[in-house]
């Protein structure tokens, strides 16, 4: 299992091992309990890895893992790459209210025009509206490209504990 060198929204990865669903979810348990570089949680068979809050920064990237048996000794982890849940929830929130005034102001702007009326404001924030949206666009790509050695840090750490 490798990430993909491209930056894809959230990346997400699906694996199958030889190994039972307690026996993984125990390895991870073990690594809560040792003096480990990264944070790692565990909510029944979903672990969340992240990294410690010294080293987090606002663009900083967690792993979380769903672990599922379907056979015995069989294993599949579905693994999503992601931001805090904060982060992610507030910047989809800013695309949502961009779309929203965006929307709004399209069909001000299409009234006015059919009752041949100035729309010039609307167009503006129409424009506005398109600009902020490439801004957050743009923020978004820098910021995963800030966390992507993080990334690649938390999946060679996961690795590591799966290999033991």
């Amino acid at each position: 299992m490798s990430v993909s060198p491209e930056i894809v929204l959230r990346p997400r990865f699906k694996t199958e091992l030889s190994e039972d669903k307690d026996t993984l979810l125990q390895k991870f348990e073990m690594q809560k309990k040792e003096a480990s570089p990264y944070i790692v949680t565990r909510v029944d068979n979903h672990v969340f890895i992240k990294l410690p809050e010294k080293e987090q920064h606002f663009w900083s990237p967690q792993l979380h893992l769903e672990i599922n048996s379907f056979k015995e000794n069989s294993s599949t982890i579905n693994g999503l790459f992601g931001p805090k849940p904060s982060v992610w929830t507030m910047f989809m929130f800013a695309h949502f209210i961009v779309i929203c005034v965006f929307t709004v102001f399209g069909i001000w702007a299409y009234a006015n025009a059919s009752l041949k009326k100035n729309f010039t404001i609307q167009l503006v924030v129409m424009g506005l509206m398109l600009l902020l949206w490439f801004v957050l666009y743009f923020a978004g790509r820098a910021g995963k490209l800030k966390g992507k050695n993080e990334m690649i840090a938390l999946n060679n750490y996961m690795n590591t504990i799966l290999k033991q």
